[in-house]
């Protein structure tokens, strides 16, 4: 560990909690280069909607993409786990960045030039979110080497807030202006672009040290004793289950049906479609902030249930409203509570799972909590076909609601949080090392 004077420490000690990370050159441009990607994603994710809209697709072809993004999310999610554990964690950042510039350049040009067909944007999307299933366990655990530990929440609090301020805000309005102006694949173009402005910043960092080459262990037995944690711990199990069935009801609604819902109840465009998602993500990004100023709740089971079961009863306004600027503050509801939720999931997780098991754990967080995205996307275009938009989102609000009390009660999460309080470590979890 490398000491630094007393007077820098007790400079940053006076910064406010969420800037102290950037006191650290590398986290910098790491940090940078998470902007300008999750930037990208932002302008892929608004203008891939209006690109199978311009091929005359509706909801069902706009599953079909959504479903082969979602597959290949799940189809890598612990792959890229295991990935992130056993190769250099930049390195792996810089190969996923390039295959997303490949991907949202190709379409781009195919767009452009017209000869883009919807199995070019089915596959474009499994890449981009097979890819995805890289990015984040690699970030995760890169930022534990780059930072001290007492700055490792301020981190994961900058990067709940980056998600929704450039994912679902001003890449999705700025992608808006350019299906307006131009055409769709302008917009795809410009995320390749933006890409390419990720992986420049990632070169820019000096070369990190190799995770250390694993054991005699395999990458089924590691797996496996990630899923037996899962099974034998009730609040864990409990938790995955909810978000299970939450990300069933929820996902493929929000984003096949959505942009129907725009245009066929309100009358709008790509622009009212983008302002939407832009409400949505800058209540996500108010939602982390304050969290991460706040005092975590005691009963933190019970509250990130409920932010997430109750939290999505708003949804029910879109089947209900013709008021655009009504869905706007329905999905900013919707996006502040999810994202207070996931600041203090990820601590919960930090503070409670054993560190040996971290990032296995956090692995299969992402992949079960996922596993039924793909059929929530398949699924969602039929279903609002034949249910009516309207009766769908009302479901969708409603379902959420049961779910998170069922589960608290079922599991009885408020006697599980009293005994253990988030400042208390398991009996197996040693004090964290600090590195600088």
């Amino acid at each position: 560990m490398t000491e630094r004077p007393a007077g820098t420490v007790d400079a940053g000690r006076r910064l406010p909690r969420p800037l102290r990370p950037f006191r650290h050159r590398e986290y910098r441009y790491l940090a940078a280069s998470l902007a300008a990607s999750l930037f990208a994603s932002g302008l892929w994710l608004v203008a891939i909607v209006w690109q199978v809209i311009d091929l005359g697709g509706g909801p069902s072809e706009l599953s079909i993409v959504a479903a082969a993004s979602s597959l290949g999310l799940l189809a890598s999610a612990l792959i890229g786990g295991v990935a992130a554990d056993r190769l250099p964690r930049r390195a792996l950042l810089m190969a996923v960045e390039g295959v997303r510039i490949l991907s949202a350049t190709a379409a781009g040009l195919l767009a452009v030039v017209g000869l883009l067909e919807l199995w070019h944007l089915a596959v474009a999307a499994f890449v981009i979110g097979a890819a995805e299933a890289f990015f984040f366990p690699a970030y995760s655990a890169l930022l534990p080497t780059l930072l001290p530990a007492d700055e490792l929440l301020a981190a994961n609090g900058v990067e709940g807030t980056l998600r929704p301020i450039a994912q679902q805000a001003l890449g999705p309005a700025l992608a808006g202006v350019l299906v307006g102006a131009f055409l769709p694949g302008v917009a795809l173009l410009l995320a390749g672009g933006m890409y390419t402005a990720a992986l420049v910043a990632l070169a820019a960092m000096r070369p990190l040290p190799a995770p250390a080459p694993a054991g005699g262990s395999t990458v089924l037995l590691d797996l496996g004793e990630g899923f037996a944690y899962l099974f034998r711990t009730g609040w864990l199990f409990a938790s995955l289950a909810f978000a299970t069935v939450y990300v069933l009801v929820i996902t493929g609604p929000i984003e096949v049906l959505l942009p129907f819902a725009v245009r066929d109840r309100t009358g709008g465009g790509a622009s009212g479609f983008a302002l939407v998602l832009a409400s949505y993500g800058v209540g996500a990004a108010l939602g982390s902030l304050l969290v991460s100023w706040w005092r975590l709740p005691r009963r933190y089971l019970t509250a990130i249930l409920l932010l997430w079961g109750a939290g999505a009863a708003p949804l029910a306004v879109l089947g209900l409203t013709r008021e655009l600027w009504v869905m706007a503050v329905a999905l900013f509801v919707v996006g502040f509570t999810g994202a207070a939720g996931m600041v203090i999931w990820g601590t919960l997780l930090q503070r409670r799972v054993p560190p040996h098991l971290l990032g296995r754990i956090s692995s299969l967080d992402f992949f079960v909590s996922l596993a039924l995205m793909p059929v929530s996307m398949a699924l969602a275009g039929p279903v609002g076909e034949r249910l009516g938009i309207p009766i769908t989102f009302v479901l969708v609000g409603v379902v959420p609601v049961f779910l998170a009390v069922a589960a608290i009660l079922g599991w009885r999460l408020p006697r599980d949080e009293i005994a253990n309080p988030l400042d208390a470590r398991p009996a197996d979890d040693p004090a964290p090392v600090t590195t600088s």
